[in-house]
């Protein structure tokens, strides 16, 4: 009997043991974007970072359509931390555009990270070198819930093109674009991402293809007086994707990474830290991490406001960010 007592002692210890260590344990979940993008890699890569730097920490990527699906997830508490683009926050935050139907989101930044790139691409054959050349063309725009879509319009608005009555569109994401076009289902697609983007990189590389980076920079006024000074001219270098001819002359809108303005402020001000003095372990993911700097962290970059947990790091480091 007294062994009977000893071994049910220590099975229900075992089993209280076992529970705490479920309830100490934090699950965190990262929306990201398609797997053909940079926001995925960058998170599965900055999850396993939190479970080295954070005792007790699980933190998982989430595949997502993008930055508007990634905001909604964090407005509804279904998602912990996001990648978002800027113009896409500020929508959330004022509650226009893709937010109308939710309202304005408690969104709030924690690091301003790296610049965004349009991509808009085609390739030989096609009879596409500038936008308005997509006049009856089939041209993906972006997945639904993506902030690439909501770019994507604005850039064909400022073209003087009506994007779903002067062209046949389709709503896919980066490398089901790639698909896409390799099979001439489509002749053009949009594109926003770090550089290099590893769907971009499958296409310049499919033997017996040429590609065309198309040209977007006169476009960046128009967009900035309609939508606020969210967009800056920039290049893709021709270095970049193979068989490109030249620079291409496109713009920019940055990343951040944001959360609901009701996270513990603790925890924003550790992944703060982290994002930020952890950003050469994750460039071994990929190298638009290094892109990821202190100088950057300025509220006219955030574009949204920032989380005090961030405000408390930025003030521990000196980092001004007005």
């Amino acid at each position: 009997m007294k062994l009977r007592t000893l071994l049910a002692v220590a099975v229900i210890a075992a089993m209280g043991a076992t529970a705490a260590s479920a309830q100490q344990s934090k699950q965190l979940s990262i929306a990201t974007g398609g797997t053909g993008g940079v926001y995925y890699p960058l998170g599965g890569g900055f999850g396993n970072i939190l479970g080295r730097e954070l005792p007790g920490v699980v933190a998982t990527a989430q595949v997502t359509g993008g930055s508007v699906a990634n905001l909604q997830l964090i407005g509804s508490g279904k998602a912990d931390i996001c990648y978002t683009q800027v113009d896409a926050a500020w929508d959330a935050i004022n509650g226009t555009d893709k937010f109308t139907a939710t309202g304005k989101l408690p969104i709030r930044a924690l690091v301003v990270m790296y610049p965004n790139h349009m991509h808009v691409v085609s390739v030989d054959g096609t009879g596409i070198t500038k936008v308005e050349d997509m006049k009856g063309k089939r041209v993906s725009t972006g997945s639904p819930g993506s902030a690439t879509e909501v770019y994507a319009l604005r850039v064909i608005e400022a073209a003087g093109l009506d994007p779903d009555k002067d062209m046949r569109r389709e709503r896919l994401g980066a490398a089901e674009s790639v698909n896409a076009l390799k099979d001439r289902k489509i002749e053009a697609f949009f594109w926003v991402g770090g550089l290099p983007t590893a769907a971009v990189t499958d296409l310049a590389a499919t033997p017996n293809t040429k590609i065309k980076v198309i040209d977007i920079a006169q476009y960046t006024t128009k967009m900035n007086e309609k939508y606020g000074p969210l967009y800056a001219e920039a290049t893709i270098p021709a270095t970049t994707y193979k068989g490109m001819d030249a620079d291409a002359k496109n713009n920019t809108v940055w990343n951040i990474m944001a959360v609901n303005a009701s996270m513990d402020e603790k925890l924003a001000y550790d992944l703060t830290r982290i994002m930020l003095e952890k950003r050469d372990d994750l460039a071994l993911v990929h190298k638009e991490a290094l892109n990821i700097k202190p100088e950057w962290q300025t509220s006219g970059r955030a574009g949204i406001p920032w989380h005090p947990g961030a405000l408390k790091y930025f003030k521990e480091k000196g980092i001004k960010v007005e």
